[in-house]
């Protein structure tokens, strides 16, 4: 491979791009793929193969990985602990007559289901939007971007999502800080879904308010994620103040409020041995947790291997605008795997020290919720995302009309990104 060394370190990073979605795209899994994509890195790069398993182990060892990995893990037994348990569809059926607005009855459903990162969540949410929408009117292609759409809302910063996660952990940011300056895309996302129903008559599709329903049930619903958030929250702003020195004391918090979350759970769904066996077991569970590992032995052997340097000196030298990267690198990942934490995975490795660079450091909450919209739109338009996929084949919509309900909002929120980006560039100037 040492012909490879004089090429330039773009077309090389592009060619591992290329393999990795063609792997991706043959069904090989997310965690085979990036270990396919790191040693490629590494032949094209010049490192030996004791190099190459030097930098897979370090990046494996580093509490931050290991951290990462675990917490992921955590989330998704919370998620399969709460579909099994019966949790997730008591949330939804709580929720049935505590309000009569017909946009909102028919936005909640989704909204809620996407507050866990259930794989194909859109299709639990499907059966309640179609029962709202056959009185309203809609058509099959406005009901399923209704149900995709608001599925999808909290994907920028809810802290369940492992793709947050990882842009976090790979960009060297708080979460917590993250979440503040992220969330009001969510309600940039929620005005923008109602695009597709504009001039609809939806008086027909409003419930009937149940003034006896009690509040109760469903808010009890919500514990489980409530006691991520806060204890989440409270534990891991206690230990960082305890222990100052502990690089991963948010990360513990958060684990420990993980645990305690599937603890409530199981304990109040009196799930069987037989269940949380099955649940610790599952093979997407495993999957998971070694893409993470994965990913970011990944990201080690573009730093090892001075890959990272070497294109960023390349870009440098084009003149290429750093905005241009950022935006356009996560699109077409996004687009063309149609997964959060495969974007994430591939492209912000390169752009983090990208960041870094060209002198942009200070302004990394700018870059990182603009890639992060960048990556989320290319997901969303990914004819490959199974939320689409299963939502389309549920409400039996036409591809074509329901992409057309998608470009339009995904253009302005594209667009919206870039505005609140150029602001997040100033005010952060402001404050230096």
């Amino acid at each position: 491979m040492s012909f490879m060394l004089g090429i330039p370190a773009i077309v090389r990073i592009l060619i591992v791009f290329i393999c990795v979605l063609l792997a991706i795209r043959k069904k090989v899994s997310l965690g085979n793929a990036f270990v396919l994509g790191a040693l490629l890195i590494g032949f094209f790069f010049g490192l030996g193969i004791r190099q190459m398993v030097s930098s897979a182990t370090a990046s494996v060892m580093m509490p931050k990985t290991l951290s990462l990995a675990v917490v992921v893990t955590l989330i998704l037994i919370l998620s399969s602990s709460m579909e099994t348990g019966g949790n997730m569809e008591r949330l939804v059926r709580n929720f049935r007559g505590l309000v009569a607005n017909p946009r909102l009855n028919l936005a909640i459903f989704p909204a809620l289901i996407g507050l866990l990162p259930m794989p194909g969540g859109a299709i639990f949410s499907a059966p309640m939007v179609k029962e709202l929408g056959n009185q309203s009117g809609l058509s099959p292609e406005q009901l399923s971007f209704i149900n995709y759409w608001y599925r999808h809302i909290w994907e920028y910063w809810w802290p369940l999502y492992p793709g947050v996660l990882l842009a976090v952990t790979l960009a060297g940011t708080g979460l917590w800080t993250v979440v503040l300056v992220m969330w009001p895309l969510t309600i940039i996302t929620i005005s923008l879904g109602s695009l597709s129903i504009r001039g609809a008559d939806l008086t027909r599709a409003a419930g009937n308010r149940d003034r006896t329903r009690p509040v109760t049930p469903f808010l009890r619903e919500l514990v489980p994620i409530l006691i991520v958030i806060c204890v989440g929250l409270g534990m891991g702003v206690l230990l960082a103040v305890i222990f100052p020195g502990l690089g991963i004391a948010k990360e513990i918090g958060l684990i420990i409020a993980l645990i305690l979350s599937i603890g409530h759970v199981w304990i109040r769904s009196e799930m069987t041995t037989g269940k949380i066996r099955a649940i610790l077991v599952s093979p997407h569970i495993l999957k998971m947790f070694y893409m993470v590992i994965a990913i970011l032995i990944f990201k080690g052997m573009l730093e090892d291997s001075r890959a990272v340097a070497a294109i960023s000196a390349e870009f440098m030298a084009l003149s290429v605008p750093l905005v241009l990267i950022v935006v356009v690198l996560p699109l077409i990942v996004g687009g063309v795997t149609g997964i959060t934490i495969a974007f994430v995975g591939s492209t912000f490795p390169i752009i983090i020290p990208l960041i870094h660079t060209m002198g942009e450091a200070s302004f990394m909450l700018a870059y990182v919720a603009l890639a992060m919209v960048s990556g989320v739109l290319g997901v969303l338009i990914s004819p490959l995302h199974l939320c689409l996929l299963l939502s389309n084949q549920h409400f039996g919509a036409a591809f074509g009309p329901v992409y057309r309900h998608l470009l339009l909002p995904c253009a302005v929120l594209l667009a919206t990104a870039l505005a609140y980006f150029f602001f997040l560039h100033w005010l952060l100037a402001r404050m230096l």
